[in-house]
């Protein structure tokens, strides 16, 4: 039943901390949003939320607006896979502080803090097993793997509040996503996107939604205090799959072409040290952690969040994409793209 606790939500403007306000005013419940100044915030503006203007490095700005909240939805970050890491450790170090500070003078009653499964680092396992809640964190870090680095740090500093439950998201999509299709979309259509490997992998790919939701049910949960939870996919959709459906969806031909991913991985990182080496704020054509994304196996367990908050995801890859890709059509500097409906 709708309250009148106030739900504050960082990120708001971003892909997941969008989904969350929407959800959030969809059930009855009230919304306050921190957003930086000059933020785009015609989205919220429809969803009837209170604005709170300022930035999470100004501590009055924060206190000002986790003052009376019940609920803090920390989903603020810096989604990047290129960056100075300066940037990374600001939404890391000083946002996280600061928003615990206030948490703690406000008593709210619960942090609800988005994490990210990269803070496992790329650990070994053994044949078959599954990366739960409890494996290690931080393992085999990569040279300038600026990402997982911050949100582990963020996720340690967070969890100093007593009042914290964490979630721990995959690759996100849907709508409102200002970070993959960006990228992926006009990648396949100059025909620059290979197969990494064999294209069989299952891909740990989560509609932003069913994240959120999960969320919503976590900082919901009276028995979810001090808990942690992947809330991600474990596995709906084959990479070759996908881009399948991407490219028939965009009457593009198939891709046929494959890159080893072993290559794939060395090759990104020599463009990266080329863009190091010449101090560039553009990101590389591509990444390792992008190659990581598409090519790698998926072997993450949501068992903990299925059992202990009932959650499970609600939006098939198929609709999902289908949604995306009419949001993304819709924005006006992709007009001239048409879709047709994905076939998954």
């Amino acid at each position: 039943m709708p309250t009148d606790k106030i739900n504050l939500v960082t990120g708001a403007t971003g892909q997941l901390g969008s989904h969350v306000v929407e959800q959030l005013r969809l059930a009855g419940e009230t919304v306050r949003v921190l957003v930086r100044p000059g933020s785009d915030r015609a989205f919220l503006q429809s969803q009837g939320v209170e604005f709170i203007e300022g930035d999470l490095r100004d501590p009055a700005a924060v206190g000002r607006a986790i003052k009376d909240a019940a609920i803090v939805y920390h989903c603020a970050a810096k989604v990047s896979d290129w960056g100075p890491w300066h940037e990374f450790e600001e939404e890391a170090v000083t946002g996280t502080r600061n928003v615990l500070a206030a948490c703690m003078l406000a008593k709210v009653q619960r942090l609800l803090h988005v994490s990210s499964i990269s803070v496992y680092g790329h650990p070994k396992l053994p044949a078959g097993a599954r990366i739960n809640e409890e494996t290690p964190l931080g393992q085999g870090f990569w040279l300038w793997d600026y990402y997982p680095r911050a949100k582990l740090m963020s996720e340690q500093i967070s969890r100093e509040y007593a009042a914290t439950t964490v979630v721990r998201p995959s690759w996100l999509y849907g709508p409102r996503d200002r970070v993959t299709m960006p990228r992926v979309i006009p990648a396949l259509l100059s025909k620059r996107v290979p197969i990494i490997g064999s294209g069989e992998n299952y891909l740990n790919i989560m509609y932003a939604a069913d994240v959120a939701r999960g969320a919503i049910l976590a900082a919901n949960h009276p028995n979810a205090v001090g808990q942690v939870y992947n809330v991600c996919s474990e596995g709906e959709v084959k990479q070759v799959d996908l881009l399948n459906a991407l490219t028939d969806a965009m009457s593009l031909p198939r891709i046929t072409k494959h890159a080893p991913y072993g290559l794939a991985i060395r090759w990104a990182f020599l463009q990266e040290c080329w863009k190091h080496l010449i101090f560039s704020k553009k990101p590389p054509t591509i990444t390792r952690r992008a190659v990581y994304l598409i090519g790698r196996s998926t072997q993450y367990s949501t068992e903990k969040a299925r059992t202990q908050l009932g959650w499970k995801p609600q939006i098939d890859i198929r609709e999902g994409i289908r949604r995306t890709l009419e949001w993304f059509v819709s924005l006006p500097e992709n007009k001239h793209i048409a879709i047709n409906t994905p076939v998954l």
